[in-house]
C-alpha cells in the first residue's frame, strides 16, 4: 500500500513540475527585425479615394535595408468599387497613356517585354487572345527563372499561383485573362527562397509587384531605385517587404526604368504630380516624375460598371 501511495504521489508531482516549465523556446515569438521596423513605424503619407488606399513614404538617411527607399502602395480592399485589369499596345506605350485610354483610374506597368521589338516574352493572355509567350532560352521545353509565376483575373481580383516548369503550360489553362512574370515573391505567407547566382535577383533595382491578401485586397507596389535618394531593392529584399506589408501572396512584375504608378488626377490625393506619376520612374535619370518609359503591358485599376 505505501508504494502504491508513493507513486500516486510522485506522479501528482512530476504532472505539477511539467505545468509549470517555462515555455520551449521553440514557441517563442521570433524578435522583430530593424528593418521591419522601420517599414511599420513610418509615417506614411495616406490618402484615400472611393476606399482604395494610397500609401508613400521616403526612407531617408539610410533607415530601410541601410539605404534609402522611395515606396509607394496602392491597396484595393474587396469591396471597392473597381476591379483588375491587363493593358497590352503592340508598340510600346508608357502606363499612363495606357491607363487613360482604357479610363483607368490607377494603373502599374506590367510583364516583361522585348526592348526593340515590343511584344511581351513571358506569357499574355487578355480576353481570350493569346498576345505573349513565354520565349525559349537554351532549353526551349522549360521556362526562364523570371517565368515561374502566374496570375489570372477571377472576377477582377488577382489570384497568383506557380507556374508549371514546361515552358508553354499556361496554354492549357481555361481562364481568359493571364499574365505571367516573376520571380514569386510570397506563397502562403512564406518568403520564397531565391536563387543567388542572377544579378537581376541578388543586385538592387526599381522594383514593381503585385500581391493579395488573405482578407482580399489586392497590393500594387513600387519601389523607385537607381537614385542616391532611391537604392531600389534586391528580389530578398522585396519578398520580405511584401510579406511585411501582409500578403499572402506575392508576385514580381518588370523592374527598373519600367517601374510606373499612375493614378487619375483626384483631390483626395496630396501632392500628386500633374501627369498622374506617384513614383520616380529613373529612365530620365533624374529623381522626378517625368522619367516614365514606354511599355508592353499594365496592370490597370478600372471602376466597377
Amino acid at each position: 500500500m505505501k508504494r502504491l501511495i508513493f507513486s500516486v504521489l510522485l506522479a501528482l508531482t512530476t504532472a505539477v513540475v511539467a505545468q509549470t516549465k517555462p515555455q520551449a523556446k521553440a514557441q517563442a515569438t521570433p524578435k522583430p527585425d530593424r528593418d521591419s521596423i522601420a517599414l511599420v513605424d513610418a509615417r506614411w503619407s495616406c490618402d484615400t479615394v472611393n476606399g482604395m488606399i494610397l500609401k508613400r513614404f521616403h526612407f531617408k538617411n539610410k533607415q530601410l535595408f541601410r539605404s534609402n527607399q522611395f515606396i509607394a502602395v496602392l491597396e484595393i480592399p474587396r469591396n471597392a468599387p473597381y476591379h483588375v485589369e491587363f493593358s497590352h499596345e503592340w508598340q510600346r506605350t508608357k502606363t499612363s497613356v495606357q491607363a487613360r485610354k482604357r479610363g483607368a483610374v490607377a494603373a502599374i506597368n506590367g510583364s516583361f517585354f522585348d526592348m526593340d521589338r515590343h511584344n511581351p516574352i513571358c506569357y499574355l493572355r487578355i480576353d481570350g487572345r493569346d498576345l505573349g509567350e513565354n520565349t525559349a532560352g537554351s532549353d526551349p521545353d522549360h521556362r526562364k527563372y523570371y517565368q515561374y509565376g502566374s496570375m489570372f483575373l477571377n472576377n477582377g481580383r488577382p489570384s497568383i499561383f506557380k507556374t508549371d516548369s514546361a515552358r508553354n503550360a499556361e496554354k492549357s489553362l481555361e481562364t481568359e485573362n493571364i499574365m505571367t512574370a516573376g520571380p514569386l515573391l510570397v506563397m502562403r505567407s512564406k518568403e520564397v527562397a531565391q536563387r543567388d547566382d542572377r544579378t537581376f535577383i541578388t543586385q538592387r533595382h526599381n522594383r514593381t509587384a503585385i500581391g493579395t491578401k488573405a482578407d482580399g485586397t489586392t497590393i500594387l507596389l513600387v519601389v523607385d531605385g537607381r537614385s542616391q535618394f532611391a537604392a531600389g531593392m534586391s528580389i530578398p529584399e522585396l519578398c520580405k517587404i511584401m510579406r511585411w506589408m501582409g500578403c499572402r501572396e506575392a508576385l514580381n512584375l518588370d523592374g527598373g526604368g519600367s517601374t510606373t504608378l499612375w493614378m487619375k488626377e483626384n483631390r483626395n490625393i496630396k501632392n500628386l504630380d500633374a501627369n498622374g506619376i506617384v513614383n520616380f520612374p529613373s529612365d530620365n535619370g533624374k529623381f522626378d516624375h517625368y522619367g516614365e518609359r514606354a511599355v508592353s503591358n499594365c496592370v490597370i485599376v478600372v471602376p466597377n460598371k
